[in-house]
């Protein structure tokens, strides 16, 4: 009771699809983070990987919210397929949309600096730099920096529209080659990502286990059977 009003614990099905893909997002940051060696990916898989992430409350939240009365009428618990596969859809418009990137986790900006430089210049001599862009005229890519230090990670971001995507594979190719010897300190935030990660799957799931009959109605409310 908190001042004369029950207190109203979350529905723990809902809970539970939004927090679980969120924290196995987050675990796998931290796991991550937690190597002794930087790991490279595309910004599309980025992308799909934070998407993925976010599936669960975009389902319980705006989806179900704006969800059509007629078509659940009509398709039943089948209307949650479409539904979810309009989400990965848009998901993957925004990856094909976006601009080229490569994401390098368990990095700074100091650390990847001299690597990638090294990397432009064995594929395109006359690679140069002004400040955090790099223009490598050769290939047709010009790119800058970007860095996020909470997650302790780099994005090498498309500056402009024109840009040569085979230059972009070269460039991802050598670079992750050259990565492959760089050793680089845990970040010291790991742990701490990877037990919020923990702490949200269990207590989301210790909910709803020790609410079962909370679980059966949501489940008639969300798939109406």
């Amino acid at each position: 009771m908190i001042a004369g009003f029950p207190l109203m614990l979350p529905d723990p099905l809902r809970l539970s699809i939004a927090l679980v893909p969120l924290a196995s997002y987050c675990l796998l940051i931290g796991l991550l983070n937690a190597r002794r060696r930087p790991f490279l990916t595309s910004g599309g898989a980025d992308l799909a990987a934070l998407g993925a992430a976010m599936s669960g409350m975009v389902l319980v939240g705006p989806v179900e919210l704006f969800r059509p009365e007629a078509a659940s009428t009509e398709y039943g618990s089948y209307v949650w397929l479409f539904l979810l596969l309009l989400y990965w859809l848009c998901v993957w418009l925004a990856v094909l949309l976006a601009r080229p990137r490569l994401v390098i986790y368990n990095v700074s900006v100091e650390e990847l600096r001299p690597v990638l430089a090294e990397a432009s210049r064995a594929i395109d001599p006359l690679a140069r730099w002004a400040g955090d862009s790099l223009s490598l005229p050769t290939l047709g890519v010009q790119l800058h920096l970007e860095s996020f230090e909470l997650m302790r990670h780099v994005s090498v971001v498309a500056s402009g529209g024109r840009q040569n995507l085979a230059g972009w594979g070269r460039l991802a190719t050598n670079l992750y080659q050259r990565l492959q010897s760089l050793r680089v300190g845990p970040n010291p935030r790991a742990l701490g990502i990877m037990l919020v990660a923990i702490i949200l799957v269990v207590a989301s799931t210790t909910h709803m286990l020790a609410h079962p009959q909370h679980v059966v109605q949501a489940m008639r409310e969300i798939f109406a059977y």
